[in-house]
């Protein structure tokens, strides 16, 4: 099946739908959402129209005659604005037409811009791959650096543009990215987290620091963290898989309660009896019986860190610093309806987009698909 064929065939809901829109709203770019959630971008623009126009998704509640005038009207603007945009290297050469071209990618498509300056596609490209750019790897290197929220340090970026088929070395990057002032998230001082007392429980540790797993689901572990909402501190639970380091779930509350982690479960895809088996440390949050009914009901055996030793659950501790760094830092939140909807969005970005160094520099789908193409 073709990319575009699999895209056809997809369905989005209305709540999708308004996310996205949400999120554009907010000031994430266009470019971003469409990579990063596989949109089109036709897609993209009529979901924004339509939310501004009618408030509704549904096509029916778009198909007037004014909507469609205003549509058209609009498209003859961005046409004009194009236009107006490149009109003055209608009679240059073909190397300026080009130059034109890729500083106006972001904008407009090529197909229109191709045809505005008379200029054939086949041209542009063969025209593009013959003059690289010669400050080609800058270039690469500012874009790789914002497509990862300005989180990737100079070895991931280095693993990004050996995919584009460039060997660059650790330390020119990094000469780059001081030339440009780009600063990784993970080089600012980290807090140090304050050790609380653990519970007692009967509940022993049987994950054992077994981190490494090889099959989906067998595995899922949790923790809690603290974001501050209008300056009050509300929490975050997610859980992970450790298969591939997906999170699979996710919940945001003003409470660090049996009830948040209930949430959460409720949000994993899949099917519950699937799991094998649910580790976390000795917080009331997880210990209790709300939690444990709901895992004996689904057969989810339990697993609990030994008193006082982070390092039996490292891999919650070690996403949530993450989380804290690349996505909770940067943010300020006026509300949960915020926090929870840019969670969302990091959530998307963590595992379709961001590479992991403990998956070979894969991302958490990537590395699924690897593993199930070698057992098909």
């Amino acid at each position: 099946m073709t990319k575009r064929a699999a895209r056809a065939a997809r369905t989005f809901t209305d709540e999708f739908k308004e996310q996205v829109v949400q999120l554009y709203l907010n000031g994430k770019p266009r470019a971003d959402l469409i990579r990063e959630y596989d949109l089109t971008p036709s897609a993209l623009t009529r979901w924004i129209n339509q939310s501004r126009a009618t408030g509704s998704f549904k096509a029916e509640d778009n198909l007037s005659d004014e909507a469609r005038e205003l549509r058209d009207l609009r498209k003859q603007v961005r046409q004009l604005e194009m236009e107006n945009d490149i009109f003055k290297a209608s009679r240059a050469d073909h190397g300026t037409k080009v130059t034109v071209i890729k500083n106006n990618m972001h904008k407009y498509s090529v197909s229109a811009m191709c045809k505005v300056l008379q200029l054939p596609r086949s041209t542009f490209y063969y025209e593009s791959k013959k003059r690289p750019s010669v400050d080609d790897v800058t270039g690469d290197v500012i874009e790789i650096f914002r497509q990862s929220r300005e989180n990737y340090g100079t070895r991931k970026i280095k693993i990004e543009l050996q995919k584009l088929g460039k060997q660059v070395s650790r330390r020119r990057i990094g000469r780059i990215m001081r030339e440009q002032g780009l600063v990784s998230s993970y080089t600012v001082a980290q807090y140090r987290p304050k050790r609380s007392n653990p519970n007692e429980s009967v509940v022993k540790n049987e994950l054992n620091r077994e981190f490494r797993q090889e099959e989906e689901l067998s595995v899922i572990v949790s923790d809690l963290t603290y974001v501050r909402v209008q300056n009050k501190w509300n929490y975050v639970c997610v859980f992970v898989d450790l298969f591939n380091r997906e999170i699979i779930g996710h919940s945001v509350g003003e409470h660090k309660d049996a009830s948040l982690v209930a949430r959460a479960i409720a949000t994993i895809p899949s099917d519950l009896r699937r799991i094998g088996m649910f580790h976390t440390d000795r917080g009331s949050e997880f210990n209790n019986k709300l939690v444990s009914d709901t895992l004996s009901s689904f057969g989810i055996r339990r697993s609990l860190s030994d008193k006082g030793c982070p390092y039996d659950n490292a891999v919650s501790e070690a996403t949530y610093k993450v989380i804290k760094t690349e996505f909770v830092r940067k943010r300020s939140f006026p509300s949960l309806t915020v926090l929870d909807r840019e969670l969302r969005d990091y959530i998307h970005w963590f595992n379709h987009i961001r590479i992991h160094g403990t998956l070979g520099y894969l991302t958490p789908k990537e590395y699924k698909q690897r593993h199930l193409l070698k057992t098909v």
